[in-house]
């Protein structure tokens, strides 16, 4: 019996840290800023398991059914936190927050009691070193499985929502062991086993109707048709439609409306590489959905494209999807261009290639994950990559909306002795977006371009690097690896922004 319980231990912890491992993603999905989520919600979630611990020692008698009590208690409010949260955020948005740390709170206040309860039942069979022992044993590798298999399968397979069922199921099944290994003293507890009946009833029906209850959810959240949805190990990846406007949503963020992204990528490649009629070899860092590559592709003297993305989910459904393969003219599918999926950073510390032009393509930096992608390492970084007369263009948010963050890219470009030339474009689904051109030479617009283009004409690029006063230069620190300040500029004005 007492190596029963000692399991019931590991899926008690597995169970816990998936929960706030769940809360922490919703969290960095809704808020932004992973690191800051993930910290403060595995912070509050600890201090609520000391708060149970303490709160333990009230608990006196019928342990056995009390443990079963809490077994249940954390099946239900942990199974259905992220289904009640989604839904929450979607229906209500501001009360998120609150209702976020109240349910890690409650989860945590809950762990916090399994563990001591299970332990006052085990010292009747186990010395007090073995039992410590033991029973800390299998809450460090239950909550060790659970992180490994959290990003690698839990999620990618099954979403948040239908992993946090999974999670609860598994609690309730714990509670109806410990139930059958205690049936002779819990033999009158009609009650008790009509509560975890019920709760397994609901979880299970729940898990089997989570895919109906996301799309419910989801169409509502967005005012178009969802005609694609997947949860990858990076991120929450939406496709929506209205008549002829597709659109591309990871973590609820705009990335493009099919209607006008022609005006942000034709304004973040060929201001660059038209100037380089010698160009043979381009890399595009980010920008997995193909679109940037299909505008290098028109030039014909372009001998290999490298496109490293992070998440293998964006390049194949943009490599597979008809709708977006139109979309794409097919780039992603040319004998030119070569897919690799890693993170930037990493691949290009691996690499030696140089390249005549380089696309850097990446989502905003709106949490430290990605804000690294904009640090002055790896700029320096970036730089060891370029061959003598080499470009390289940054996508670096809007100069309006968040002004200090565009010109703290331009200032971290110039901490590692690139010339620097900033511009701008106007994309109605964003308004003002701002780009940086960085080389080793300085840098002169084109006169004329030799592609076809449906927003960019020789006339109007000039204005393209002139900045109004409202998006004029202002003093930005250098983003660096340890103060990550970019975030906390962009975090702060878009919170303005959108008030």
């Amino acid at each position: 019996m007492n190596q029963a319980l000692l399991f019931s231990v590991f899926i008690v912890a597995s169970c816990g840290l998936a929960y706030e491992l769940i809360a922490g993603a919703l969290a960095s999905y809704v808020l932004g800023d992973s690191v800051t989520q993930f910290s403060t919600v595995i912070g509050t979630y600890l201090f609520a398991m000391g708060v149970g611990s303490w709160l333990s020692r009230f608990v006196e008698r019928n342990l056995i059914a009390r443990f079963v009590q809490v077994e249940l208690m954390v099946g239900v409010l942990g199974g259905f936190s992220a289904a009640a949260l989604f839904f929450i955020f979607v229906w209500f948005t501001t009360p998120f927050i609150l209702a976020l740390y109240l349910a890690v709170f409650g989860i945590g206040v809950l762990v916090g009691l399994e563990i001591p309860l299970i332990m006052r039942i085990l010292k009747r069979e186990l010395s007090f070193k073995d039992l410590v022992s033991q029973v800390l044993t299998f809450d460090y590798l239950g909550a060790l499985v659970v992180s490994i298999l959290f990003p690698l399968l839990l999620v990618p397979h099954l979403g948040l929502v239908r992993s946090g069922l999974l999670f609860g199921l598994l609690n309730v099944l714990v509670a109806l062991w410990a139930m059958w290994l205690f049936r002779e003293q819990l033999r009158n507890a009609i009650w008790l086993k009509t509560q975890a009946f019920i709760s397994l009833a609901a979880l299970g029906v729940s898990f089997a109707l989570a895919g109906q209850f996301t799309s419910l959810a989801e169409a509502h959240l967005y005012a178009d048709e969802i005609v694609h949805s997947e949860t990858s190990p990076y991120q929450r990846i939406v496709i929506t439609r209205w008549k002829d406007d597709l659109r591309l949503y990871l973590n609820n963020n705009l990335q493009f409306s099919s209607r006008d992204e022609y005006r942000y990528h034709e304004a973040l490649v060929h201001p660059g590489l038209s100037t380089l009629p010698g160009a043979r070899r381009v890399l595009v860092l980010g920008g997995g959905d193909g679109l940037a590559v299909r505008e290098v592709l028109k030039y014909p003297q372009i001998g290999q494209i490298t496109l490293v993305d992070l998440d293998p989910a964006m390049t194949k459904l943009f490599s597979t999807a008809a709708a977006l393969r139109k979309l794409n003219q097919d780039s992603l599918s040319s004998p030119k261009v070569r897919v690799i999926n890693a993170d930037a950073l990493k691949w290009l510390e691996d690499n030696d290639d140089r390249f005549d032009f380089v696309v850097v393509d990446f989502p905003d930096p709106s949490n430290f994950a990605i804000g690294k992608l904009y640090s002055s390492a790896f700029f320096r970084l970036l730089e060891k990559h370029l061959t003598a007369d080499a470009l390289a263009v940054i996508q670096s948010t809007s100069p309006l909306y968040a002004r200090q963050s565009f010109w703290c890219v331009v200032t971290t470009l110039e901490s590692v002795g690139l010339n620097v030339t900033p511009y701008h474009a106007l994309v109605p689904s964003f308004g003002e977006w701002g780009f940086v051109l960085a080389g080793r030479r300085a840098y002169a617009p084109p006169t004329a371009y030799s592609v076809a283009m449906r927003f960019l004409t020789p006339e109007i690029t000039p204005g393209l690097f002139q900045f109004p006063r409202d998006m004029a230069r202002v003093d930005a620190e250098v983003n660096r690896l340890n103060n990550q300040v970019l975030v906390r500029y962009f975090e702060s004005e878009w919170r303005q922004a959108i008030r």
